[in-house]
């Protein structure tokens, strides 16, 4: 049987990766470095790999990726998170010579990883941004801000301090009161790097369009409107419902077309409440947390990353059904945790208890669910089971 290698943290993609594969005839490999791994609990996973950890030696851990793609049955590598889309790209060229991968070019993903250099794709691109300038540049606080790490992951061809061996990822995001100038060398130091500033905006919805494009053109593409985030204030979609909109496929289409896209795109755009416009957030060149959501509705990009990497994209059916809402339950989980835990000056904090209610009542209106499938229930009980160990 021939096989797919799906390098993985407990990303909830991986899973459903592991179920397309399965339902396609093809055999999931999940490789890690970490322990209770979701996915690997599956009944449709019968041989995993354990690799060493990205971010404390990527070279090793492209290595041991590169040998596990030696194996004669192994036909391509998913990239489910920013290691592995940077990985695949960066070393494409030792990759190609063992697996058939559906990555962008190295030059194009820098664009992308780069959020100072996505802003300016944006703008060329006719597509609107946030106002978006490096933390060392901001002379005027006195409207409201947030700062992000400038990159997708921290690494030597763009911080050229680093070593070639090490990686990181940093996800935080500080929300500045209005009128507060911040201490630019301490958030220097917490970020590792002089990160990006960017307008706060405020917004009535948060969307999502992921993408798949073979050398430019599209081959499939599917949106969904964000309902509840991984935090009150935002973050990764674990209570999402599909849609179709031409203005928000319109601006996908214009940025992906600007940056001559190839391979997976998943695009994040608020939309401004002030003007209705849909306004850029970030993309991220792999698969994505709300993947799952995106099968449910009948958009199986596992699927078809599969045939495309394996010459057969002719064969991808990009419809899907709109209307279709699912939660990750841990995710939800952990949105009503921030609740308790986080802060921003930007963003009312709601009520617990209310929000409670709210999660409850939508399950119960939409019972549709990442990992929670009775025909194999125990990646489901691994994941709150993690969710637990560490909100604790």
């Amino acid at each position: 049987m021939t096989a797919a290698l799906l390098p993985t943290g407990r990303e909830a993609a991986t899973y459903t990766c592991v179920r397309s594969l399965a339902a396609g005839g093809v055999s999931p490999i999940v490789a890690s470095e970490k322990g209770g791994v979701p996915a690997t609990k599956s009944r449709f996973v019968d041989r995993t790999a354990t690799l060493p950890d990205p971010r404390e030696d990527l070279l090793a851990y492209r290595d041991a990726l590169l040998a596990l793609a030696d194996r004669p049955d192994v036909e391509t590598i998913y990239p489910i998170r920013a290691e592995d889309g940077y990985v695949l790209s960066r070393y494409e060229e030792a990759f190609a010579d063992r697996v058939s991968l559906v990555v962008p070019p190295f030059d194009h993903i820098e664009r992308v990883h780069d959020r100072l250099a996505l802003a300016a794709a944006a703008e060329a691109a006719g597509v609107p941004v946030p106002e978006t300038r490096s933390l060392d540049a901001v002379e005027d606080w006195d409207g409201r801000h947030v700062v992000k790490s400038r990159y997708n992951v921290l690494a030597e061809p763009y911080l050229p301090e680093r070593a070639p061996e090490d990686l990181d990822v940093v996800k935080s995001i500080e929300h500045v009161p209005p009128g507060a100038e911040p201490d630019v060398d301490e958030l220097v130091d917490a970020f590792d790097h002089t990160p990006i500033a960017q307008e706060f905006v405020p917004t009535d919805g948060e969307f999502m369009v992921a993408a798949l494009y073979d050398h430019g053109t599209p081959v499939a593409t599917f949106q969904h409107r964000q309902i509840r985030g991984d935090s009150y204030t935002g973050g990764g979609g674990v209570y999402r419902r599909s849609i179709y909109d031409t203005e928000l496929e319109s601006v996908a289409r214009d940025l992906l077309d600007e940056l001559d896209w190839h391979g997976l795109a998943c695009i994040e755009y608020m939309r401004d409440a002030r003007t209705g416009e849909y306004v850029l957030t970030e993309i991220n060149p792999r698969f994505w947390q709300s993947l799952p959501s995106t099968v449910r509705a009948g958009a199986d990009f596992p699927a078809y990353y599969w045939l495309q990497a394996t010459g057969r994209g002719e064969e991808i059916d990009p419809t899907y059904e709109t209307g279709v809402g699912s939660h990750l339950l841990h995710g939800e989980l952990g949105h009503l945790l921030s609740i308790r835990s986080e802060d921003s000056p930007h963003v009312e904090r709601p009520s617990m208890a209310g929000t409670a209610l709210t999660i409850a009542a939508s399950c119960l209106a939409e019972p549709r669910f990442d990992y929670l499938r009775f025909d194999d229930p125990a990646p489901f009980l691994a994941g709150i089971s993690t969710k637990l160990r560490g909100s604790r």
